[in-house]
This record gives structure tokens, sequence and C-alpha cells, in this order.
């Protein structure tokens, strides 16, 4: 949003970027800066829905669901891990879709779509400005798409094990291969029989990297790597999740050089 409204916005994120937004507890507080909003952008699908109570006790018929300040960027995305049904008692649900869609760079297309027309019907008409600007922004992520496939060109194929399944969208971008999750479902902590499990996958998959986002806990990864010689590495998840992200172009390309760190232990060994 700031990308494209530049100067013309100030785009506030209800949940800080080093924060889970799957797992937050709304705050009142959340409550006023909707009521002061003019544009609402939300992740969408089971991403974020402690956000629906937000908006009703805002009062504000503009921002609620097919209201002309309603943003879901997840419309127009093709979704991945779509299946029927969720989670009852424990996790949360990827059932509608995972939700991670925004680390395929090349999702930004349709995202900043619905967000350009939204900022169009809003005062000042600074339409475009707000279409140059978003012009350029896809122009710029074409350009470091193409630099970042070539970067990650030799990880393509090679297993990795997630904690928590955040990155089928990079994966697909990126030809990544990850053959497991330490999370046996979404949100839930993994028991010792699935440790052991994954353990044997681990050696017998020869997994290149254990992946663990920067708001996930390193304990279950740490014991794998230890057992087997793997080498941890930490990729974010939100720009904000580390003080050097401040954009989305340096959230794609945190995860990029973090994953290049994997070629090179390899090359180390």
């Amino acid at each position: 949003v700031q990308a494209i409204g530049g100067n013309s916005v100030r785009a506030t994120s209800l949940v800080p970027g080093d924060r889970d937004a799957e797992e937050y507890v709304a705050r009142p507080q959340d409550v006023l800066l909707l009521r002061q909003a003019q544009l609402v952008v939300r992740i969408g699908l089971d991403y974020d829905l402690w956000l629906d109570a937000l908006l009703l006790n805002a009062r504000k018929p503009d921002l609620l669901k097919g209201g002309k300040a309603y943003v879901d960027a997840s419309q127009g995305i093709m979704l991945l891990d779509v299946r029927p049904g969720g989670l009852a008692d424990t996790g949360h649900s990827h059932g509608a879709g995972n939700p991670h869609y925004w680390l395929d760079p090349k999702n930004a297309e349709m995202m900043t779509a619905g967000i350009l027309l939204a900022l169009a019907d809003l005062p000042p008409a600074n339409a475009k400005q707000f279409e140059a600007r978003r012009t350029d922004l896809l122009k710029r992520l074409a350009q470091r798409q193409a630099e970042w496939q070539q970067r990650l060109k030799p990880l393509a194929g090679q297993a990795l094990v997630a904690y928590h399944n955040s990155w089928p969208y990079l994966a697909r971008r990126f030809h990544l291969n990850f053959v497991g999750t330490i999370e046996p479902r979404p949100g839930v902590a993994p028991p010792p029989a699935h440790l052991a499990r994954l353990l044997r996958t681990l050696r017998e998959q020869k997994v290149a990297g254990i992946i663990v986002g920067t708001r996930e806990p390193r304990k279950d990864a740490e014991f794998l790597s230890a057992k087997t010689g793997i080498p941890i590495v930490m990729l974010a998840e939100s720009v904000g999740a580390t003080s050097a992200i401040a954009s989305y172009e340096e959230l794609i390309e945190f995860n990029v050089k973090q994953l290049e760190n994997i070629l090179t232990q390899r090359k180390n060994q």
C-alpha cells in the first residue's frame, strides 16, 4: 500500500512484522485505528479471521466486506493447498488455501491491482500517480525476480524441511522442494513420534536445510540439526520481521540471500 500510495498515504499494520498474524489477539486500540482509516487491506483466506470482529466494531460500512474501502488482497491469486474443512480444536486452518501467497513476488501483480483500484477511489484523486508507482514497482520486481531465480537455480529440487507450512508459494516460484514440516499440522507443536519420523526423512531425502521463520521456535529445529548436521536457515514471513526488512523487495531479497547460505554451507562442507 505504501509503495503504491507514496506520500499520499500512511499505511499502518495492525500486526507488527515480528508478530504472528495467525495467532494475533486484537487490542482495543485496533478498533480506534480502523475508525480513523479510509481503507483496510487484508491478507484474507483464514489468515486474519480476527479482523472481522474488529471491522464490525469499527462501525464503518465502507470498511466491511463489499464496501468501497475494503480490499481482500487474496482475490485473483492462484491458491495452493486448498482443501475442505479445517482444524477444529488445535492449530489454525489453511483449508481455504495456504494464505502465505505474498511470499511469491509474482503475486504482487494481483495484490496491487486491488489496492490500486481502492486507492484511486479515495480523495485526493491521485489515480495516475498511483498507477505509475504500481507500474514502477512491478517492473522492479520483474527484474529482481529474474535475478533471484538465477541465484537460487542451484538449489532447485534439493530437499528442504520447514517448521511451518509458510513457503509453498515461494517454493513454486523458485522451484524449491519442501519434503516435510516440523509441525504435523499448521499451529500444532510436534510430538516425539512425528520428530522421529521426520528425522528419518531428513536422512533418507538428504535434506539440504531446515527452514525456520523469524517468529517460530527453534528448539525442535535445533534438535533435528544436532542429530543430522543439517543447517538451520531463518526466513522472514513479513516486512518488519527484522530491522533489515523495511519494504516488500527487501523481504524477498532477505529470503533469497538466506537460502543462498545453504549453498554456501554445502560448498564449505
